[in-house]
């Protein structure tokens, strides 16, 4: 009896670390996000969560993937399997990277350098955004991986023109304009709560820090968050809370335009991707004006409410451009299915946000390695379970009610 019992009881050795201990119950990204929403103060987490308006444009770009069917193939030799891509001329041995995203710190204390070791140790690219809570020059000292510099063009173009040198005097292999940023979107759920950036101390604020003291313990005794790659710049550095929206409509420039692109491209020294792209004639125009790449993005759903999803909007583009420009889709990717489907459908990479940050706010850089590793190994599973030795190998079908 004895026996038989000790056949089937094993006990589980201890996990002492809590990083790791939650991480050991997540099955996917929605996992995740609910342990960051339970450790990050609310406003916090709908800053990361949430979008505009109505955040239907949010939901659509992870709906769009559900409406793209693979059909599996069997019998075929699948022991070995190649997701691997050329991307500006490198080799990345998944079509992903990690985007740009604003005040990172506020999801964990380590903030863009916790991403940025994690990015290089998979071997895939990293954008640090010029709202980065951590510096071009801090980021290089961590990272020896594949850099990209997000750029806000700023009304000080002598500023815009110092950060593409900077980036360039680090190592940083790609100059990432985003153009989708005139004006700021309607952010509803960052207006209900009065969010800014750094986060205002109020009473609402201190109940919200006492329900999370890890996060808030961690906040007030390191440096104060600011946008380092600009520190020093008096008024645009997030040294004093403002909203968002007040920052964007005061620092940056508005009339930024086509022939800014040459501009940018002239100073840039590298090659240079336009992020924010959502229509097939702004790929046509800047392909026809030589920029290296584009991200098909509407911002995550944060800025214009009703843009076309980026997977909807993919084989339009590549039907009208081929082979003239490189091009990548964000937005809504949650599994390494998502990933096969968009590359499938013309995509050279596609990018994530929220689903690292998430991994962040739970486990820090541990986190965001298992975003990484949960995608693309998603990735080889899915090439082995449809039979395809590669991505190109797919075969797609899509519902007739898209």
């Amino acid at each position: 009896m004895l026996r038989s019992v000790r056949s089937l009881v094993r006990f589980a050795r201890p996990e002492w670390r809590g990083s790791r201990r939650r991480l050991a119950r997540c099955g996917n990204i929605d996992d995740l996000r609910r342990i960051a929403q339970r450790r990050l103060p609310a406003g916090v987490f709908d800053y990361i969560d949430g979008a505009a308006e109505d955040e239907r444009t949010m939901a659509e770009n992870a709906a769009a993937y559900g409406r793209v069917r693979i059909e599996p193939r069997i019998l075929v030799d699948v022991a070995k399997v190649d997701a691997s891509t050329t991307l500006l001329g490198r080799r990345m041995p998944y079509p992903l990277a990690l985007a740009p995203t604003g005040f990172t710190r506020i999801a964990h204390w380590e903030g863009e350098l916790a991403v940025a070791r994690a990015a290089a140790k998979a071997g895939l690219p990293y954008a640090l955004s010029t709202l980065g809570t951590r510096s071009i020059e801090e980021l290089a000292a961590v990272s020896d991986g594949d850099k990209w510099f997000q750029l806000y063009v700023w009304r000080d173009r002598g500023l815009a023109k110092e950060l593409m040198a900077r980036a360039r005097e680090a190592g940083f292999t790609c100059i990432m304009p985003t153009v989708d940023t005139a004006v700021l979107g309607r952010r509803e759920r960052d207006v209900r709560r009065g969010f800014t950036l750094p986060p205002k101390i109020g009473p609402s604020t201190l109940v919200d820090g006492i329900r999370h003291p890890a996060w808030t313990w961690n906040l007030v005794r390191r440096e104060p968050i600011t946008f380092s790659s600009v520190a020093g710049h008096v008024g645009i550095d997030g040294s004093t809370a403002v909203a968002l929206s007040t920052y964007v409509a005061t620092q940056f420039d508005p009339s930024f335009s086509w022939r800014d692109i040459e501009w940018v491209r002239s100073e840039a020294g590298m090659p240079v991707m336009l992020k924010g792209v959502q229509s097939a004639a702004d790929v046509r125009t800047a392909a026809s004006i030589g920029v290296d790449a584009v991200v098909l993005s509407n911002h995550g759903g944060r800025q214009f409410e009703g843009a076309p999803a980026p997977l909807d909007l993919l084989p339009e583009v590549m039907d009208s451009v081929g082979e003239s420009i490189e091009v990548l889709v964000d937005g809504g990717v949650r599994r390494g299915s998502d990933v096969v489907k968009a590359v499938r459908l013309g995509a050279r990479a596609v990018l994530i946000g929220r689903p690292y940050l998430y991994g962040l706010a739970a486990a820090g850089e541990e986190g965001v390695s298992w975003v990484i590793s949960h995608l693309t190994s998603g990735i080889d599973r899915t090439l082995r379970l449809t039979g395809a030795p590669a991505i190109a190998d797919v075969v797609l079908h899509r519902d007739a009610a898209r």
